[in-house]
């Protein structure tokens, strides 16, 4: 019997100077590809991050508006370690995001506000590799900002955005999305990984709701394993992975 066939991972597009990371809840880029994000920035490139919620359904014991004003803290703490100096928030519901018009909406308008060439979202399908069942807050933001890529650029959709200042942006060449089970693209975790288990220390409250680990074992070990498993298709080397749509 011969052995399955690992398909390797093709380096992500370097020809870009703009990005935008839309995701629902803080914490999602950090468990996911503040690596690679670091790696950007310390480039010189520059990245901004769009939080649809603020999280504020995420610790049991703290109400929502506690919740809400210390998970923005702890988000752009961890941004800042990455090198990441712009943090906006959209104010949806957390738990019960809507996909739909005011959702995509939204997504546009920050598009068209930070004309990025490549936009950034996490896994949009119903499960995460077909072993766990996603979030519906994950599934309806990551499906908004890839359809919110093109929205972006047309002008007979969402003409209020133009009324209001935003004009057309059609210049986003690539969105890839981070937790995919069918990834096709990476980067190099090496140089940015230390920090992303710093970035993601910095939602220490959040963690210690998780889990009774230590959380600095528990980031580094969550990140670490991650990078190494995806490495396996990326010649050894540490590495966040995409599923990259181009436009």
């Amino acid at each position: 019997m011969t052995e399955p066939t690992i398909t390797p991972l093709e380096p992500m597009p370097g020809d870009w100077q703009r990005a935008l990371a839309v995701v629902a809840h803080p914490d999602d880029l950090e468990y996911g590809c503040s690596a690679a994000i670091a790696a950007w920035t310390d480039e010189g490139r520059e990245v901004a991050y769009l939080l649809a919620t603020r999280g504020e359904a995420g610790i049991d014991t703290l109400a929502p508006a506690e919740c809400a004003v210390l998970r923005e803290r702890e988000q752009r703490a961890g941004a800042a370690v990455v090198g990441v100096e712009r943090v906006e928030f959209l104010d949806h519901k957390d738990g019960v995001v809507e996909y739909g018009i005011a959702l995509r909406r939204d997504i546009a308008a920050a598009i068209r506000r930070h004309r990025p060439e490549l936009v950034i979202t996490l896994n949009h399908r119903d499960t995460w590799g077909g072993v766990a069942w996603n979030t519906p807050d994950h599934v309806a933001v990551g499906r908004a900002t890839l359809d919110a890529a093109a929205d972006a650029g047309n002008r007979w959709i969402f003409p209020e955005l133009a009324e209001r200042g935003l004009e057309p942006w059609n210049g986003v060449r690539w969105v890839a999305v981070a937790g995919s089970g069918t990834p096709t693209h990476a980067v190099d975790a090496t140089p940015g990984l230390e920090r992303a288990v710093r970035s993601l220390l910095e939602h220490r409250t959040y963690i210690e709701t998780l889990t009774d680990e230590d959380p600095e074992t528990y980031a580094r070990t969550f990140l670490t394993e991650s990078a190494e498993a995806t490495g396996e298709r990326f010649g050894g080397r540490p590495a966040v992975a995409f599923e990259l749509f181009g436009r």
